[in-house]
């Protein structure tokens, strides 16, 4: 209870909300109704409440930015990437109440309780309590716009625009990696002009095929940049 007040900078009038703000599914936990208790919903309602915050901070920081720019810094403010570096820099993850090992829930977790949170706040107290906290924690690690506007949140996407562009051919090959250790593992061979140009392995697909395209970036880099 203190290290969440010390984390929202306010007393929770409704401890049950962020309660369900952090269980885990696999807890199982039903309400008199026979209806699962977790995150899920509050993840739904903090996603939406997230955007509309930083679309009307974007609006007011960028005057000048029509609907395309101001979309496309939104994409990064709430980016996968953004709101896990943001989750696990909170260590929200230390308030999940969990029945599987934590560590093999995935780096998204980190980014869903942090939207979940969020949806607790507002409706514990406020939009204006939701917006401050949004303030503090988010758009105080991502919200200079000079820094956005330059940051690649998907080499996945600049990779693919690049080939179409330029009419060149790619394939992301995925197989499932037989390696030694407990956690399972996805390999992705990267093809560029039927040539395989990087190769990554993780545990997802999309995160294989993510880390594969960095490296096909970085092989590139010079034809990218030129280019983009």
């Amino acid at each position: 209870m203190d290290k969440l007040k010390n984390l929202l900078e306010f007393s929770p009038n409704d401890m049950s909300i962020y309660e369900q703000a952090f269980t885990h599914r696999s807890v199982n936990k039903l309400d008199e109704n026979g209806k699962q208790i977790n995150y899920e919903r509050l993840e739904f309602l903090g996603d939406a409440i997230l955007g509309t915050a930083i679309a009307a901070h974007l609006y007011s920081a960028s005057p000048n930015g029509d609907e395309g720019y101001l979309t496309k810094m939104r994409s990064k403010l709430v980016s996968r990437d953004s709101l896990n570096r943001v989750g696990k820099k909170l260590q929200l993850i230390d308030f999940l109440d969990c029945k599987i090992q934590k560590s093999q829930v995935g780096d998204n977790i980190h980014g869903n309780i942090l939207e979940a949170l969020i949806g607790a706040i507002f409706l514990d107290k406020s939009f204006v309590h939701c917006e401050k906290f949004i303030k503090s924690y988010i758009l105080k690690e991502f919200g200079n716009i000079e820094e956005l506007e330059g940051r690649i949140t998907s080499y996945k996407s600049l990779f693919i625009e690049y080939c179409q562009k330029e009419k060149k051919s790619f394939k992301f090959e995925s197989f499932e990696d037989d390696g030694c250790e407990n956690i399972k593992y996805f390999g992705v061979k990267l093809y560029y002009n039927e040539n395989v140009i990087a190769k990554a392995r993780a545990t997802s697909k999309k995160k294989a095929e993510e880390k594969a395209a960095q490296r096909a970036y970085f092989a590139l880099q010079k034809n990218i940049i030129s280019k983009h």
